[in-house]
């Protein structure tokens, strides 16, 4: 049965060298809701006339994120027409371009240039614009992860404090795509990190997890009731939140006068606590980050110096990818069931065909990613 599908959907020897269409497999919705009940599976054909500055992809990999839940569920912040592809972040191959493209060409692989762009297919034609070219030779796991959480923890690490070595991070969430991120590309650095995370039964396979990756602290959101703990931790210049609610109060506690405490998601779903003395007396600066907004306000060669950054990162082995569970298109339900327990310890990362699963379990062995613990 999946070699039948894997033929008619997309292998290299069916890529249309004589057909005048593609036959691709998509997830949509056609309205906002729980992902479980409203994605559903469609076929649809596409031609290959290409208009002069489209492209055609044939996507590889595409990973479920929080961001692509909300997206769904219509409680984020950006809200694609309906019915719509679902998937923010992935990776493609180029395999055919019309006649004014002149950033991309055939063979290339890219990765969304745009928010939204529906990555969750075997196959679609976009404007040329919308994609951004990178190394072919990355791994297809680090690819199709690249543009949101590594890059996410690449700008707020340099865009707010002019951090110098043996200063200090502080960040809940520590455990999550981007808590590793920064954990990493700090020690990497020489940065000192802090690291908050929830209570568990398996705190100390969680706390060996982060310190193995360079966590230079590891602490859970209990400990904040231990004096004998907070007392002994540094002060940091940088804050990371992605709880809100009243896990602030306590990351400030660990802050620097003059710090800065930057906001880029709210896990818990409640308000932000900021006492008042830590904005008078502690003089601290409060900002927010999303990727999707710095995309937009940057430009393009901005961007593709991010990306050749964070690539090199990764070629150079510094920045490992969380652990993946790689899961085929098809089983899509599945994919997004577990991705809402958010409690596997792994992302679920979908994989369109039978030679890109095989590769990126080969490639998940061979970056050396082991098991991680469950949130």
């Amino acid at each position: 049965m999946f070699v039948a599908r894997s033929v008619l959907f997309g292998t290299r020897a069916a890529l249309g060298r004589h057909a005048s269409s593609w036959q691709a497999t998509v997830v949509k919705y056609a309205e906002y809701g729980d992902p479980e009940k409203v994605l559903q599976e469609y076929h649809e054909t596409l031609s290959q006339d290409l208009e002069a500055g489209n492209v055609a992809l044939r996507w590889l990999a595409a990973p479920i994120n929080p961001a692509d839940i909300n997206t769904i569920q219509g409680v984020y912040a950006v809200k694609p027409p309906l019915p719509a592809v679902a998937g923010n972040e992935g990776v493609a191959e180029v395999i055919k371009v019309g006649s004014a493209v002149k950033n991309v060409q055939v063979g290339d692989h890219v990765v969304p240039g745009i928010a939204a762009i529906g990555a969750w297919r075997t196959h679609s034609i976009v404007p040329a614009a919308d994609v951004l070219k990178i190394a072919a030779d990355l791994p297809l796991i680090e690819a199709a992860t690249l543009t949101v959480n590594p890059c996410t923890a690449y700008r707020m690490v340099y865009d707010f404090v002019d951090l110098a070595e043996g200063d200090v991070i502080v960040q809940n969430g520590a455990n999550s795509a981007v808590g590793q991120a920064v954990i990493q590309i700090a020690a990497h650095k020489k940065w000192k990190t802090i690291n908050i995370i929830r209570d568990r039964p398996n705190k100390a396979e969680t706390v060996e997890f982060l310190t193995d990756m360079g966590a230079t602290h590891v602490i859970t959101d209990t400990d904040f009731k231990k004096r004998e703990v907070i007392s002994q931790l540094p002060q940091a210049r940088l804050g990371l939140n992605c709880v809100g609610g009243k896990a602030v109060p306590d990351m400030i506690k660990l802050m620097e006068d003059k710090s800065t405490l930057v906001t880029y998601g709210g896990m818990s779903r409640q308000p932000m606590i900021v006492p008042t003395t830590a904005m008078i007396f502690k003089d601290m600066i409060l900002a927010g980050f999303w990727i999707t907004r710095w995309n937009k306000s940057n430009s393009v060669e901005d961007r593709t110096k991010m990306l050749d950054d964070v690539v090199t990162l990764m070629k150079k082995k510094v920045l490992k990818p969380p652990v993946y569970e790689p899961v085929m298109l098809k089983d899509y339900q599945q994919a997004v069931k577990r991705a809402q327990e958010g409690f596997s310890g792994s992302k679920q990362i979908f994989v369109m065909d039978d030679h890109s699963f095989s590769k990126i379990t080969q490639e998940l062995k061979a970056l050396g990613v082991s098991a991680a613990p469950k949130r």
